[in-house]
């Protein structure tokens, strides 16, 4: 049987862009990869400063999306808020 850390190891194996690109486009649908991509920006957006109200009209949608990203980055051991900081620097 599949389990996530199977699929965990497989996505921590691939190393080449391209790959990993390929990789995503097979397995996920474009919403799939569509919704992905919004749940990063919102992420992004809300570690600048954002607040969730601005976050939820730029984007057409609910604040119930965004509380989640929000709870997520005032974690202390937040993986998500490491990495934004290792990327994109300074995060709060």
């Amino acid at each position: 049987m599949v389990s996530r850390d199977e699929l965990v190891k497989i996505f921590t194996e691939i190393s080449d862009f391209e790959e990993m690109k390929s990789f995503i486009e097979e397995i996920l649908t474009p919403k799939e990869i569509e919704d992905f991509v919004l749940r990063w920006k919102l992420l992004r957006e809300l570690s600048e400063g954002h607040t969730q109200r601005n976050i939820a009209a730029k984007h057409g949608i609910s604040l119930c999306k965004i509380t989640r990203g929000s709870k997520i980055l005032k974690k202390d051991n937040s993986i998500t808020k490491k990495i934004l900081n290792r990327y994109y620097g300074g995060i709060e």
